[in-house]
């Protein structure tokens, strides 16, 4: 099932509603930090004290409480505040007085204090942060950070921005985030993923009616997908009903990335794999995958007749920006199949073809790449990655995969985040094994956004499951194909 997940904004105004609607906004902070607090206990259970870091809004407000809750259970706490107790004002003031009533001392954070707790609880900024964290909030991320301590965050680790996944300058970096009412879609892609550690979403009891005309920014995707995706197979399947891939790549010493594409799509079950390479990389393609059609071509003449034979066309990986590499791309374009288009592929769309858009391929930019396509900077595609990917599927049309952690696909139906793959995906190769799952999975289901969600998941799945088995260092893209193969085989 997928998770919708939400901007600060709309989530601000769950949060309205649901006062609105006759629960004090108090009592919703309470829930708040008592879901913190289950979250803590379950994590920490054998934790005796903690230290509970306060700012001025309501997120400091829900560290308030939850340091009262601490201090009724038994807990050392150490209450932290970086804004005076007489001068807050709302509810933020009254769960400073709870937390008082509690018993709970306060003192207010100066540089040279140090952190005590064996736990330490980020209730500092919560969704408001827009641009870089200064001043004393930013000396207190940094001993947060210096503390070496686990650390819960109270709904965004505090420097992240929520609706954007970026950190404009330093965040705190959590062992688990524990966010309330609606998922937040920044708390997955981006930097996040360094800074949120485990997310524990939280609803907080808000009614189903509250959500009814807030649509999702963003969905999560979720592998409960898999099973219905990759039912058994009917018994008189034939490899022409799986689907025809073309792999169309590997400029004169360039083979190895289009060979790659080409075996991963083989194991992902297309019925026929054809590749069109150099002639030079034939005899290492034969022995490489003989299953695999390999034909040498020397320009798009020879492509054109293996095109028309294709049910899709993967073009790109290794087919550089030379003439060779024009030619190619020029003959994929020329035909109707849907395509995928990676690595030198989108270069070459950036540079040759700035204004070709077309409804039934799907584009698998790293934000460099995508920043050429946009013609930007790397850095304005990672201050937003969601708009950016929207942004370049507006402009291209079809299904834009953004590559990353958090990978984003943007397409007709919505913005959807991947939130599977670890670090060991940082080799060569990662992303020439996904235009290949691309290509088998739309030759098998004959359409392309739904395929792209099923290739990215299943392609950051393996990724995790090779990682589990053997570790991050020394994960190859050409390692992700059998593990792939499992997760389509439940």
């Amino acid at each position: 099932m997928l998770r919708p997940l939400y901007r600060s904004a709309q989530v601000r105004e769950l949060d309205r509603r649901t006062i609105a609607g006759g629960i004090d906004g108090f009592a919703l902070m309470q829930r708040a930090a008592s879901s913190a607090w289950h979250s803590l206990r379950s994590r920490w259970p054998q934790a005796r004290s903690l230290t509970v870091l306060c700012g001025s809004g309501n997120n400091g407000g829900d560290g308030h409480v939850l340091a009262a809750l601490a201090m009724q259970s038994g807990l050392k706490v150490q209450h932290i505040t970086l804004k005076a107790l007489d001068e807050l004002n709302g509810d933020a003031a009254r769960a400073a007085q709870l937390a008082t009533s509690a018993g709970v001392g306060c003192e207010e954070w100066h540089a040279g204090i140090e952190l005590n707790g064996e736990v330490v609880i980020d209730a500092l900024l919560g969704t408001g942060l827009n641009g870089e964290v200064e001043g004393r909030f930013r000396r207190a991320i940094e001993m947060i950070n210096a503390a070496h301590r686990p650390v819960l965050a109270i709904d965004v680790p505090s420097g992240l921005v929520a609706d954007t996944g970026a950190v404009p300058g330093l965040a705190v970096k959590a062992a688990c985030t524990v966010t309330f009412i609606g998922d937040k879609i920044g708390l997955h892609t981006g930097d996040a993923p360094a800074y949120t550690g485990e997310i524990d979403f939280r609803p907080l009891g808000v009614k189903a009616q509250a959500y009814f005309d807030i649509p999702a920014t963003a969905w999560r995707l979720d592998d409960s997908l898999l099973a219905d995706a990759f039912a058994p197979r009917e018994r008189i399947s034939h490899k022409g009903s799986m689907g025809h891939v073309l792999v169309m790549g590997g400029a004169p010493g360039f083979g190895g990335a289009a060979l790659l594409a080409s075996q991963t799509a083989a194991r992902l079950g297309a019925g026929k794999v054809s590749l069109a390479t150099a002639p030079e990389h034939i005899t290492a393609s034969l022995v490489r995958c003989p299953e695999v059609m390999a034909h040498g071509i020397r320009g798009g003449a020879e492509a054109a007749e293996l095109s028309a034979a294709a049910d899709v066309i993967v073009v790109g990986p290794g087919v550089g920006q030379a003439a060779w590499g024009q030619a190619v791309l020029q003959t994929a374009l020329e035909s109707e199949a849907p395509l995928v288009v990676d690595a030198d592929g989108l270069n070459l769309l950036a540079s040759q073809w700035p204004n070709t858009r077309r409804d039934n391929w799907i584009l698998t930019p790293h934000p460099g790449e995508a920043a050429r396509l946009l013609g930007c900077s790397v850095a304005d595609i990672q201050s937003d990655r969601p708009a950016a990917a929207q942004a370049l599927q507006r402009a291209r049309g079809g299904v834009v995969i953004l590559k990353g952690a958090g990978s984003l696909i943007a397409g007709p139906s919505g913005l959807v985040v991947c939130p599977y793959g670890n670090p060991g995906m940082a080799s060569g190769g990662m992303g020439d094994a996904l235009s290949g799952m691309l290509g088998a999975i739309v030759a098998q289901r004959k359409e392309v956004e739904f395929s792209a969600w099923l290739a990215t998941m299943v392609h950051a799945l393996a990724a995790d499951v090779g990682a589990e088995q053997e570790g991050e260092r020394g994960l190859l893209a050409s390692d992700l194909a059998s593990y792939a193969r499992k997760l389509i085989n439940p």
